[in-house]
């Protein structure tokens, strides 16, 4: 059984689609969904996004199964200028050397960048932060779950790759404020909150539908790079 994890659904989508006999499964609140891809089992969960809920969540996933590895999956905002909306990275300070390493992966080497992905406790919308962050922490990423889902993993045991599609950057980044398109506490999007800032920032709007085609295009980089990873055998 392999396990793959993004923190939520608007990221997992694609891949989903592409799982054979897909169940899902609820327990204790949380929702697992198995199927098969390539001749391998899958369990998919979502992390939600943060600490408290992706550690949460972790826990009780390692406690109704082990795995061979899992794969870390999802979106990040980029701190290296070179990035792209689309582009991936593999993250080296996350990644288990046996996958990160292994002759079997197989992932497209003009989208891919190997660096380190950083986990901070809140959404990186302003330019001069992500500088900052760059600097002091030679990260090429940002994310809000990936050191909770390692340290889960070293815990139980389990490899793990890190993988994440870039959403936003300094020049392409988020058409809101972080604290409008996604509410942390509820783990979704406001969308009284959202209709309410769009009314007073009408301008907004068309930034919005840009975005939203941006992440169509970055979920499908980031499906395609997952349905290379499960077509090989790592270990």
């Amino acid at each position: 059984m392999i396990a793959i994890t993004f923190a939520l659904p608007a990221e997992s989508s694609d891949f989903l689609n592409l799982l054979k006999e897909p169940e899902r499964n609820s327990r204790d609140g949380v929702e697992t969904i198995r199927g098969r891809l390539h001749g391998k089992a899958v369990t998919l969960l979502h992390t939600g996004v943060g600490e408290k809920v992706c550690r949460g969540r972790m826990d009780l996933l390692f406690r109704r199964e082990r795995f061979q590895y899992l794969v870390s999956a999802g979106f990040a905002g980029a701190l290296e200028k070179e990035l792209r909306v689309g582009d991936l990275v593999l993250a080296e300070n996350f990644s288990s050397p046996e996958l990160r390493q292994s002759p079997a992966l197989d992932l497209p080497e003009d989208r891919v960048f190997l660096g380190k992905l950083l986990t901070v406790g809140g959404m990186v919308d302003s330019a001069e932060e992500r500088v900052r962050l760059a600097a002091k922490t030679s990260a090429v990423a940002v994310d809000m779950e990936t050191e909770f889902i390692a340290e889960a993993c070293a815990k139980n045991k389990t490899p793990m790759l890190s993988l994440r599609a870039i959403s936003d950057t300094s020049s392409e980044p988020f058409p809101a404020p972080a604290k409008v398109l996604f509410d942390l506490e509820k783990q979704r999007t406001d969308f009284t909150r959202l209709a309410l800032y769009l009314l007073t920032h009408p301008a907004a709007l068309p930034r919005l539908n840009a975005f939203r085609q941006r992440i169509a295009g970055t979920r499908r980089a980031l499906t395609i790079a997952l349905e290379r990873i499960l077509r090989a055998d790592l270990l």
